[in-house]
């Protein structure tokens, strides 16, 4: 029989290393693991004409985390039962870094047993998956098409797939852990719009509902006053968890925009606290749609911040636009407190997610508070 050639031979080479970039290309254009893996055993058992291939990630406890098979059916898959375990052949692959070939895998000595509904299998081809010196999957192709076992091509042409399938590998799991690590993030902010809007404008419908309750048998006319505004502050809640629902964004700010938002926030709070709140705005352009976002956020935890625990009789907002620059001010005349004490940022977590907000739109967050009153100032640029 004449000698097969080696992929030196340029005339037999070429189709291959055609092959081989085709499989890398699709790869490239998706970084979920499961279409990768996929991608990669069908690359390799169409490189090889090998009738069935499977490409094994172990689980690091005897088993396999991923077991992706082709040239079987589904239903063949299903009948055959769990993944296997990393013993017998399928485990040696994965305990060196040497690619392995027979041409009858029942007389290999490392051979155990095939569940009954498991297809019989003759010639074998195994090639580890390494990255950075480790084994981190193998390939497995069986029954060579045409021929009574695989070839030392089959074997350099699958061993130069795995090695760009060690990368993809890697770059999927990488991939992985950055969708996790950005999900953890969304949940967190979650946390942090819920904190900031519901369950503060919740905290404000508790107290007044509470003030309503004091007054209404001495001041039925006060009380009822009290309760429309609790039911705007209802209304408020329901339009901004519809809002995080959707699109974590306040409801009203697509439509109306910044300052007429923070107005009518503030023509509410002026309405169901016994305060006087004074809202003045000059702002010519609306600002980009994160930067009302956040900036709105910050002026709705300050206003809180005063009303719950300043004990002050006046707030002042000021909202503006000049220079490139979007300015917010929150004052009160009420008892002051350290910005800087430990004890305080732990209880009050409003002034952290205050700067994170400011932080993620380049803005300069400044809290001055002393005897006269605490004084949130927001500078952030725009342009």
């Amino acid at each position: 029989m004449r000698p097969e050639p080696g992929l030196a031979d340029a005339g037999q080479s070429a189709p291959l290393l055609r092959a081989i970039n085709d499989a890398v290309l699709a790869m490239a254009a998706d970084l979920r693991v499961e279409p990768i893996l996929q991608r990669l055993v069908e690359s390799a058992r169409e490189l090889v004409r090998a009738r069935y291939a499977a490409l094994g990630i172990p689980d690091g406890e005897g088993g396999f985390v991923r077991f992706i098979t082709s040239g079987m059916s589904a239903a063949q898959v299903e009948a055959i039962g769990p993944l296997p375990r990393t013993h017998g052949l399928l485990g040696a692959m994965l305990n060196e870094t040497a690619a392995y070939r027979t041409s009858n895998i029942r007389k290999d000595p490392r051979f155990q047993w095939w569940p009954p509904p498991h297809p019989r299998m003759s010639s074998f081809l195994g090639v580890p998956i390494v990255a950075k010196g480790n084994v981190i999957a193998a390939f497995y192709m069986t029954d060579k098409i045409g021929a009574d076992e695989f070839s030392d091509d089959d074997q350099a042409a699958v061993e130069m797939l795995a090695a760009h399938a060690a990368i993809a590998i890697e770059n999927a799991r990488l991939f992985e852990r950055s969708r996790e690590l950005s999900v953890v993030e969304e949940r967190t902010r979650l946390a942090r719009e819920l904190h900031d809007s519901v369950s503060q404008t919740l905290f404000s419908i508790s107290l007044v509902a509470d003030a309503a309750a004091a007054v209404l048998d001495r001041d039925p006319e006060k009380a009822k006053v009290q309760l429309e505004g609790l039911r705007e502050m209802a209304r408020a809640a329901s339009k901004e968890m519809r809002s995080l629902i959707f699109e974590l964004r306040p409801a009203d700010l697509d439509a109306d925009g910044l300052a007429a938002t923070l107005g009518k926030h503030v023509d509410v709070l002026r309405r169901v606290y016994p305060m006087q709140i004074e809202f003045k705005e000059d702002v010519a352009e609306r600002p980009p749609g994160d930067v009302e976002r956040e900036v709105y956020r910050i002026a709705q935890e300050a206003l809180n911040n005063a009303i719950k625990h300043s004990e002050a009789d006046k707030i002042d907002v000021e909202l503006s636009s000049r220079d490139g620059v979007i300015s917010l001010s929150v004052a009160d005349n009420g008892k002051g407190f350290e910005p800087a004490a430990p004890q305080l940022r732990a209880s009050r977590l409003g002034i952290t997610s205050m700067e994170e907000r400011a932080e993620a739109i380049h803005g300069s967050l400044r809290i001055e508070s002393g005897e006269a009153g605490t004084h949130v100032h927001l500078e952030v640029p725009v342009e």
